[in-house]
């Protein structure tokens, strides 16, 4: 069992079954059953959500870049390309769209971060403004279940807002290239050609030449380039400028956007680790295809223009969708399963609290010991988990804040940043 508590007091709950399945549970987020099957001689998830009685299901495909493997989104269902060009190309005219969040109180708590378009000019504005708002909605939501809701920052005098023009407009032109990237891969599945994972993924990002901005798939504690621990979440926006290195298992990355309090300051430099950029890129996608659902069975109401006749065809399930595994009948209980991760993390947290020796390392009942001590171990900045590990052994206990780790020993904490010690104490 894996449990991280974030600094904005986010707890995550990750445990693998022995049937190797494996469950994942967030304080006052969805959380989620992933199992692993084969398709085409490829690996996949699939992994079902639960939240609040509900219950949905969407697709990873795993692939290995800079020696990580990482699981990118895979739709469920692609659209036929004429939705696709109808949702990527401008409208004939702008148009105003009632959306149905406003007056919700996570819309006024966020008033002075985000505001929605006065007008849509085409699909990537309005769903740029569906993402954000799904997000924010989340991260209040969350909020609300920690009982951790403060008073929210005053608006400017000005009515400016975090989230300003030229962000958004970042975050609307990298909604068009989604859009682009699966329009691509429908036409792929539907001439029965596997999509590659690393096309559809960071990788792609990575290596295409361009910026690219992200947000926030959850709570995730970075290290800023001055070395100092900060938080992001659902909604904070940040802009990846330049590829990192070959050997490299994260990005740096800046913040673009940010809610304050502990998160991450506006423009600060942050390292992602890669798999946490991979599952920012998959909530974005995920999120996308929500909001593709939304229009198609919109289009031509609330304001939106219909869409061409073309694009009003039935998605089509991909294939690695229609195989996938239903839930195991044996674990019928999952979602009661998840509910009690939370209560067995905090058996787990007491268990360990118990065993870790006090902080000068003597147990309570030891003598002193009159002879000449041994020499320490040697343990220098700059060396890896590995080398740590070959001087002191495997540590009682570790502690995991994204880019930064600490290992816990009998008198000794031993610190990473990136992956090599920063600090012994």
């Amino acid at each position: 069992m894996d449990v991280h508590n974030g600094l904005n007091g986010d707890r995550r709950v990750s445990v693998t079954r022995p049937d190797g399945s494996r469950l994942v549970a967030e304080q006052g987020r969805p959380g989620f059953v992933q199992r692993t099957y084969n398709y085409h001689g490829h690996d996949y998830g699939s992994r079902t959500y639960y939240y609040q009685g509900h219950e949905y299901t969407r697709f990873y495909r795993g692939y290995g870049y800079h020696g990580v493997h990482l699981h990118v989104y895979a739709p469920g269902f692609y659209y036929r390309s004429g939705f696709y060009g109808w949702a990527y190309h401008p409208w004939p005219r702008p148009i105003r769209f009632p959306w149905w969040w406003i007056g919700r109180p996570w819309y006024g708590y966020y008033g002075w971060y985000f505001a929605p378009y006065p007008e849509y000019y085409g699909a990537s504005y309005w769903l740029t403004d569906y993402m954000i708002s799904q997000d924010l909605e989340a991260n209040y939501a969350a909020q609300q279940a920690s009982g951790d809701v403060g008073a929210p920052p005053q608006a400017p005098a000005d009515g400016a807002t975090e989230l300003s023009p030229e962000v958004k407009q970042e975050i609307a032109d990298e909604v068009r290239q989604e859009l682009a990237l699966e329009n691509s891969e429908a036409q792929q599945a539907a001439q029965k050609q596997d999509v590659d994972p690393g096309s559809s993924g960071i990788a792609r990002l990575l290596s295409d030449g361009r910026q690219h901005v992200f947000l926030a798939a959850g709570p995730l504690d970075l290290v800023n380039s001055d070395g100092q621990e900060c938080a992001i979440s659902e909604g904070d926006v940040l802009l990846l400028k330049t590829p990192p290195p070959a050997d490299a298992t994260a990005a740096n990355l800046v913040v673009l956007a940010s809610k304050g309090g502990q998160e991450c300051a506006k423009f600060s430099a942050v390292s992602v680790q890669l798999t946490d950029l991979q599952e920012m890129q998959n909530q974005m996608r995920a999120t996308i295809d929500q909001g593709l659902k939304e229009l198609q069975a919109k289009q031509g109401k609330d304001g939106l223009p219909p869409a061409p006749p073309a694009a009003l065809a039935k998605p089509v399930q991909a294939g690695y969708a229609a195989i996938a595994p239903p839930p195991d009948p044996s674990n019928s209980q999952d979602a009661a399963a998840l509910q009690q991760l939370g209560q067995q993390a905090d058996q787990a947290v007491k268990e360990v609290a118990s065993e870790a020796p006090p902080e000068n390392g003597a147990p309570a009942n030891a003598t002193p010991d009159a002879s000449t001590p041994a020499a320490p171990p040697t343990v220098t900045l700059g060396q890896s988990f590995n080398q740590v590990e070959s001087v002191l052994g495997a540590p009682q206990r570790v502690a995991r804040l994204g880019a930064k780790v600490v290992y816990y020993y009998s008198g000794m904490k031993v610190t990473f940043l990136n992956g090599k010690v920063s600090n012994v104490q």
